[in-house]
């Protein structure tokens, strides 16, 4: 019979994110790891699996803590357009905020990590798509209760979104002031008041 794990699981988790976040996937050792968890290599080992394998656990967490509860939190508690418009409120606070300049776990992991690991490839994209797709049932159900334009193609201005929404975060890392980053979000936020403009007739009538 398996001997009980004699530490937090949760806790070492949560170490692991710290110090993957604070200095990135490639940078980040056995040793660095093993000191922030508390644990010993084989400990590690056998409760995490490899340094991938723990790094994707590490940004699940991270994901399922941070970005998928405030999506749950919004959608469920706000109207459609102002979800959206909260969304980015938030995120500019908290990158303004941000004394360390560590950026976005999600965002730097895809910058860094991504294109040489497909189990975290596999977890930054179905992310992004989770992101994408609460900006298009926010602004489908906005157009549906009359707060944003009808003409406007919902898959397209989701897209859109997400650029700004990683624009942001990188951007955040090297110029995070709220001007800055506000400057980016408000022309994005802007298309979803745009009034509809009906094609005028072209045929003259004749006098």
């Amino acid at each position: 019979m398996p001997r009980p794990r004699e530490f937090d699981e949760t806790a070492a988790l949560d170490a692991a994110i710290e110090c993957f976040w604070r200095r990135g996937f490639e940078a980040t050792s056995l040793r660095d790891l093993t000191a922030a968890m508390g644990l010993t290599a084989p400990s590690l080992y056998n409760a995490f699996g490899d340094k991938e394998e723990l790094f994707a656990l590490a940004l699940e967490r991270y994901l399922e803590r941070n970005t998928r509860g405030r999506l749950r939190r919004l959608e469920e508690t706000l109207a459609p357009k102002q979800a959206i418009a909260q969304f980015f409120a938030e995120i500019v606070g908290h990158s303004v905020s941000d004394r360390h300049r560590k950026g976005c776990f999600l965002v730097n992991s895809a910058l860094e990590i991504a294109p040489h690991h497909a189990q975290c490839r596999a977890v930054i994209s179905r992310q992004f798509q989770g992101i994408e797709g609460f900006f298009a049932r926010c602004i489908l159900a906005a157009q549906a209760d009359g707060t944003v334009p009808l003409h406007l193609d919902a898959g397209d201005v989701a897209k859109l979104l997400l650029g700004v929404l990683l624009g942001v975060r990188v951007l955040a890392r090297t110029n995070p002031t709220r001007r800055a980053l506000e400057g980016v979000v408000r022309p994005a936020l802007a298309l979803l008041d745009q009034p509809h403009q009906p094609r005028r007739n072209q045929k003259r009538v004749k006098q």
